[in-house]
């Protein structure tokens, strides 16, 4: 089992924990690490937009002129494509992007991620994440002694002055260890975790 240092919010270690392997020891899988990407930014496309065919355009009923004879190109609509005003090629449509990836999938994704940011050593453990009132300034100094600026915050329940705190900041993002998820942890770059959520975590993925 990895071992990891605990921290507390001023950024000084206060203890080790141990890791359990079957979460944050695994084979890393790429290509369900994509596949968990690629998902959740399709399920995310509202998939809402529309134009129109030559079909669906007014006008165009008439033959703008003769077969032969006129110089011109023969024509059949003014409502094609290659006339202003035409319909357009393969108009695109309302739709669904989305898909689903199975359980099993979805667990080993974030398994992967989770692995890969523990030994690049951008896994910050820390003993407990809390703020006695909604201050950003506060919560940005308590990141940088962690050096981790840009950073998930993972909670293991949700706290109000955490998530305000962390709202105004850009490069930070405050979540709980349930709804966390493969696009977010590959999107920052450390990922800032309370000991009570990693325990959380193994009991859910283990």
């Amino acid at each position: 089992m990895a071992k990891v240092s605990v921290y507390n919010m001023e950024g000084s270690q206060v203890g080790e924990m141990e890791l359990n392997d079957a979460v944050f020891g695994v084979e890393i899988n790429e290509h369900v690490v994509h596949m968990a990407v690629v998902s959740q930014l399709a399920n995310k496309r509202q998939g809402t937009q529309s134009a129109k065919t030559r079909a669906e355009v007014s006008g165009g009923g008439k033959k703008p002129w003769r077969q032969k004879g006129t110089g011109h190109a023969r024509q059949g609509s003014t409502r094609a494509p290659q006339w202003t005003h035409g319909g357009v090629v393969f108009a695109p449509k309302p739709r669904d992007y989305s898909f689903k990836l199975n359980k099993k999938e979805k667990a080993l994704a974030l398994k992967s991620v989770l692995t890969a940011k523990v030994q690049e050593n951008k896994f910050i453990v820390v003993d407990e994440i809390k703020m006695d009132e909604v201050k950003t300034k506060t919560f940005k100094a308590a990141l940088d002694s962690l050096k981790a600026p840009k950073s998930l915050v993972v909670l293991a329940e949700k706290n109000e002055n955490v998530s305000l705190s962390a709202r105004n900041l850009p490069t930070v993002k405050a979540t709980t260890y349930n709804a966390i998820n493969v696009y977010d942890i590959l999107k920052y770059d450390t990922v800032v975790i309370a000991k009570a959520a990693v325990e959380a975590v193994q009991e859910v993925y283990a």
